[in-house]
């Protein structure tokens, strides 16, 4: 018999036959992982089968790589976060991108400090849409492709770095760029860490990892563009202006 404790973040559900369901849930040292709660489908745990809910974790099985089972008790409800829409639509992206992004059943520790600190900046902090942006740059580093914007990929300086190439996720200086600048990505300061963002420099920063996560999930993808929730909200960042 095979099993493990932990602590995750509900981020999918489905019914599964008349009571149970199969969750995702993103655990801290498990990775993504699923599983089925029997009575996870009634309404005595609708509250509880949320996207967004904090859960301590039990899951069993009788052999390692089967589904298994779950027992779950609810540790942190988002439900606060149902009256302000786009907070709720930075909640929906989270869950969709961890669920799209991550390999089944492999640990991302860093990512997971990341989702836990972004997840309570929705709740009280108003700049968090930068943290959002900050968590896809993490989550691109988590799938091997981390950007280089520490100098410019065609001379090798660090000053004036204005474009990002959305070949190779370099940063290129205004000199370096030449008559290449119009086939770039603008480089929004905030993404070396210098001024506050503002929205269109966050509106910048998203379209690049965007591009990047794309290209990163196309086999898992299959064809699909990212998840439909992460259009929803970067349309709401952009009607917040």
């Amino acid at each position: 018999m095979m099993d493990w404790q932990d602590e995750g973040v509900l981020i999918a559900m489905r019914a599964h036959g008349e009571s149970s369901a199969i969750i995702e849930v993103f655990t801290a040292t498990h990775g993504r992982h699923a599983g089925v709660v029997r009575g996870g489908a009634s309404r005595k745990q609708a509250a509880t089968m949320q996207p967004g809910t904090q859960l301590a974790v039990a899951w069993r099985a009788r052999l390692e790589d089967q589904l298994g089972n779950y027992t779950v008790e609810p540790l942190q409800s988002r439900a606060g976060l149902m009256g302000d829409r786009l907070a709720l639509a930075g909640l929906t992206a989270i869950c969709a991108m961890l669920r799209a992004a991550l390999p089944e059943r492999e640990a991302h520790p860093t990512l997971w400090r990341a989702t836990m600190h972004l997840l309570a900046a929705l709740e009280h902090d108003p700049d968090w849409p930068a943290l959002y942006l900050r968590w896809e740059l993490t989550l691109l580093e988590e799938l091997g492709f981390g950007l280089d914007l520490t100098r410019c990929a065609a001379t090798g300086s660090r000053d004036d770095l204005a474009f990002v190439s959305p070949k190779t996720g370099r940063a290129v200086s205004r000199k370096g760029a030449g008559d290449w600048a119009d086939r770039l990505f603008p480089l929004p300061q905030c993404l070396m860490g210098q001024g506050p963002a503002s929205a269109l420099e966050i509106t910048q920063g998203l379209a690049i990892t965007g591009h990047f996560l794309a290209r990163e999930l196309t086999e898992g993808l299959m064809g699909r563009p990212l998840p439909e929730a992460r259009t929803r909200l970067i349309t709401l960042l952009g009607k917040a202006k």
